[in-house]
């Protein structure tokens, strides 16, 4: 209905509202950042990237039936896996997401190859999300070789089998059990006619972990299936399917390697910080504040903070960086504003969130791909 006259000084009003709510609006269209398409992918040996920093790929070698994935900002999930092989063989694909080089695919801004005696430490963490109407395992792939190589197969290939489902088994033989990065494993070892092959199988599924690739491989040194002179030369996460997969998913990913004098593979190369992690918990849910000192002797110019959060815990929203994805592996990266830290400089940044369970604290963080210590 048009207004009367005697209406106009309301209507103005309404009007100034409507102007400052549009105002608003864009604003936080202007900020809010890009969202992110999911990409599908089902050439065999398709792959993207994600967070500027990893590839996805389809990577599938076994079989000539079709298989789909979706690449996500976070990581990926399978969306269609036809046909099936026999069990007592090697599986149809390796749907995965890595950092470094695999067949002269490396991912961007990736540090490896990396000689193993030059690499302080390797941390990594993972969230798979399982389904049960299909055989397959989840595994981390960890490749190995005397050269830095970026093509072809490599010498040594490190498996640390998460979770089994259905009667499949490593390469090789099972030649004993050890406890390696504080757990406790089944180990196999073997020859499948192109490189050796050390696994370490899980006794009971494990959805989410963070730990030290590094640990795995000097296992592999001290087995005598790789020497400290040779070279790490990527860091792979994904599955195995026999029969089925469709449903599977790497829902997070993260992967640094920090060398004792060098690069450690993202922005501003510092190797010296420490994190203060202060958190104000309640029933279901809590806030966290976060300050990052540069220890080091020379500024940080660009910053990205990894950490994972606890199982159960989420992220609802996040002031003084921009924080992605909510849950498992996560990484917090500077705004326009606090992007340098000086030498002896902070960095302050806090989130609010949901939890489950029992509350905890993230085990550990890195600084541009350099572990921190924690005040």
């Amino acid at each position: 209905m048009r207004p009367s006259p005697h209406s106009a000084r309301g209507t103005r009003g309404l009007l100034g509202a409507l102007l400052t709510a549009l105002t608003a609006l864009a604003a936080l269209l202007t900020t809010a950042p890009a969202a992110h398409a999911d990409t599908a992918i089902c050439e065999a040996f398709g792959s993207t990237t994600i967070q500027g920093r990893y590839v996805v790929q389809n990577n599938r070698w076994g079989t000539s039936e079709a298989q789909c994935i979706t690449a996500t900002d976070s990581g990926f999930r399978i969306t269609q896996a036809d046909g099936s092989v026999p069990t007592n063989g090697a599986p149809k694909s390796y749907p995965s997401v890595f950092n470094g080089c695999h067949y002269t695919n490396c991912s961007p801004g990736t540090s490896l190859p990396a000689r193993l005696s030059s690499i302080s430490s390797a941390p990594t963490g993972i969230t798979y999300s399982y389904v049960s109407n299909a055989v397959y395992d989840a595994a981390y792939d960890i490749w190995l070789d005397s050269t830095p190589r970026t093509d072809g197969v490599n010498q040594t290939e490190i498996m640390i089998w998460f979770n089994k489902v259905g009667s499949v088994q490593p390469v090789g033989s099972q030649v004993g059990t050890a406890t390696v990065a504080g757990r406790s494993w089944q180990v196999w070892s073997g020859d499948n006619g192109s490189n050796d092959v050390l696994s370490f199988v899980a006794p009971s599924a494990i959805t989410n972990w963070n730990f030290d690739v590094m640990d795995f491989a000097r296992e592999a040194v001290a087995r005598g299936l790789a020497q400290n002179g040779w070279y790490l030369t990527s860091v792979q996460a994904g599955f195995e399917p026999w029969q089925n997969g469709t449903g599977l998913a790497v829902t997070s990913f993260s992967s640094t390697v920090n060398t004792g004098g060098g690069d450690p593979g993202g922005p501003g190369g510092s190797t010296a910080c420490t994190v203060a992690y202060t958190t104000n918990v309640w029933q279901g849910g809590f806030t966290s504040d976060v300050t990052v000192t540069n220890t080091g002797s020379t500024p940080v110019n660009g910053w990205k903070l990894a950490f994972t959060l606890p199982a159960g815990q989420r992220i609802t929203s996040a002031w003084g960086a921009n924080v992605t994805p909510s849950s498992g592996a996560v990484t917090a990266s500077n705004l326009s504003y606090n992007a340098q830290i000086p030498a002896g400089g902070k960095a302050t940044f806090g989130f609010q969130g949901t939890y489950g369970g029992a509350f905890a604290k993230p085990a550990g963080f890195s600084l541009n791909g350099a572990a921190c210590t924690t005040a």
